[in-house]
């Protein structure tokens, strides 16, 4: 079914108010997407969230509970939203700011909605049958509603292309900010045995990153131990203390700096800070938040254009490299929540670079407006290298050989032209780029399947 798309309000028709009964959701169909400027966007809506007290916030006062778990919002905001009946609790207003929240509450809030635009770059699709769509996420897609993201997420997005019924069921998780393969069931039968299969050791998962420096040669392990120091931040670190976590690292290439290579026109640069960069393979056997992206933060080879772990103003001149201390981690979350907000997030790649500054200058950052409508405070377009970092998941494959699906490599992840890689690990990226030319491609040329697909992998 194609997408619908709708045309941005004029600027002169009011917005609808919002409804008189907080626990009935507002739930705009069409969905109010418009395609601009290389984005999709959403125009501003009025939603309702309806909530289940989780268990950590059992017995926490109700603004501790906004001004402590979302982001988005000032604290100031969430008390007037509960004065003036935004937030409610099991559909009645909330008699102060410091009722505490029991077992089975359900709250309530209804908000003028300002979504984030994202890319306008299709969800591709690499193999479909009755009971998957195995499918090639776009960087800077959330999976799931979350935040400040609900429409603009690939549940949604899917739902919007395919009907308002349908209910896509991701079977694997991709962080926001990283593209690649992705398994969505149609069903909830075939949801469960796909979520099983893909988190058992049976499965072989392969991501491709570019990352700072020139990383070893051979492979490198790392079994640090990852522990969650700010959900609210989605910051996490190396801890003694932390889940234990492994993954394989192989250099495919490296790319010394040329500074005498022209700029692109695009979101890749071609040149990286003073140490060049390499590609890397990495192969988690874990699946922790954030596993790869803090492993090769802490190899001292962050991922170039990662806004938080490869963040100068975040982490200083060593960029958490080998850092498995809590000493620094208030100063650290300080400094995070300043990003996107009092500060642009500067990832190590644009260092050096003439289109740093451009990009800067696009960057996503409170503007300093609000709405006329909910007062909230707006926040300019992200720029082009917001958008996604250097991190793709490039295959996934049956440990027993059965089924495999991968992708296409990305753009960044290829040579760039006219130069090679730097020893015979070049080799092996070329030896990945035969591969992906070999066999019968996916729909819409974004990956290929191979073996017998979803019926092997549901049959196990």
């Amino acid at each position: 079914m194609a997408l619908t798309i709708i045309e941005p309000p004029p600027a002169q028709t009011p917005p609808a108010p919002p409804p008189d009964v907080v626990t009935t959701p507002c739930d705009p169909w069409p969905r109010p997407y418009y395609l601009e400027d290389g984005l999709r966007r959403v125009a501003p809506y009025h939603f309702t969230y309806n909530t289940n007290v989780k268990e950590r916030w059992r017995g926490r006062e109700i603004l501790d509970i906004f001004r402590d778990e979302f982001r988005d919002r000032s604290e100031e905001y969430y008390k007037d939203a509960i004065d003036t009946g935004k937030i409610q609790v099991n559909g009645q207003p909330v008699p102060s700011s410091f009722a505490k929240m029991k077992n089975g509450d359900v709250i309530s809030h209804t908000l003028h909605r300002h979504e984030p635009p994202v890319t306008a770059k299709a969800i591709g699709i690499v193999h479909e049958d009755e009971d998957m769509i195995v499918i090639n996420k776009p960087a800077g897609v959330p999976v799931h509603p979350a935040g400040r993201y609900n429409y603009n997420s690939v549940i949604e997005i899917m739902r919007a292309e395919r009907g308002h019924q349908w209910n896509p069921l991701p079977c694997n998780r991709l962080d926001r900010l990283t593209s690649g393969v992705m398994f969505i069931g149609k069903h909830k039968k075939a949801a469960e045995k796909l979520t099983d299969q893909l988190m058992s050791r049976t499965v072989r998962k392969e991501y491709v990153a570019r990352v700072r420096g020139e990383f070893p040669e051979g492979d490198v392990v790392c079994e640090q131990p990852i522990l969650q120091i700010s959900p609210k931040l989605g910051l996490n670190r190396v801890r003694a203390n932390g889940k234990q976590a492994k993954t394989v690292f192989k250099r495919l290439a490296y790319y010394p700096p040329s500074p005498s290579l022209p700029l692109t026109n695009n979101d890749t640069p071609q040149a990286e800070s003073k140490q060049g960069y390499s590609i890397v393979r990495c192969r988690p056997l874990t699946g922790r938040m954030h596993q790869l992206r803090v492993h090769l933060q802490f190899l001292g080879h962050p991922i170039t254009n990662d806004p938080i772990y490869a963040n100068r103003r975040v982490f200083g001149p060593s960029l958490g490299h080998a850092s498995a201390s809590s000493t620094d981690d208030e100063d650290i979350m300080t400094r995070l929540s300043r990003m996107g907000k009092e500060e642009h997030a500067d990832a190590v790649a644009y260092e050096d670079e003439m289109v740093g500054e451009y990009e800067r200058k696009k960057a996503e950052k409170m503007t300093g407006e609000t709405c006329g409508v909910c007062g909230t405070p707006l926040y300019s377009d992200p720029g082009l290298h917001e958008l996604g970092i250097y991190l793709h998941a490039r295959r996934y494959a049956d440990a027993g050989g059965s089924w495999s699906y991968e992708t296409k490599l990305p753009e960044w992840a290829l040579p760039p032209e006219g130069r090679e890689g730097v020893g015979r690990e070049g080799e092996l990226l070329a030896m990945m780029l035969g591969e992906l030319e070999v066999g019968e491609g996916g729909k819409d040329g974004e990956g290929v399947g191979v073996g017998s697909g979803a019926e092997a992998l549901a049959a196990q």
